[in-house]
């Protein structure tokens, strides 16, 4: 258990407080930029160099690359700014949802209160 849970002694949640807030400031900095078309088209350009540009941990980099969203949301990341970084690159809610509980995509929807398609 993170130190982050000991605290809150909630179990696999990550309480966004001002602790998380400060740490993850230029991640949640540059994810918000991508709300705007030419900063989207700049990011897929060039992935490394948008990052360079918010002086970003390399922990946070490497996060956005391997598209860890749990690992984002450990280092402060916060869900409503992240979720333009995954829009920007094709992830949805419900697939980063899966992924930070370590489902399968199709598993997810299964917790879900999605009626069945006919």
């Amino acid at each position: 258990m993170s130190a982050d849970q000991d605290r809150w002694g909630i179990p696999g949640t990550y309480v966004f407080d001002l602790n998380l807030s400060r740490k993850g400031y230029a991640v949640n900095k540059m994810c918000n930029s991508l709300r705007y078309a030419e900063n989207r088209e700049a990011y897929l350009a060039d992935e490394e160099a948008y990052m360079a540009r918010y002086n970003l941990s390399e922990e946070q980099k490497q996060a956005i690359r391997d598209r860890d969203w749990l690992q984002l949301t450990r280092l402060g990341g916060n869900l409503f700014f992240f979720l333009k970084l995954g829009a920007t690159v094709g992830h949805g809610l419900y697939p980063i949802g899966a992924q930070m509980r370590g489902e399968s995509y199709e598993d997810f929807l299964k917790t879900r209160n999605v009626p069945e398609a006919t």
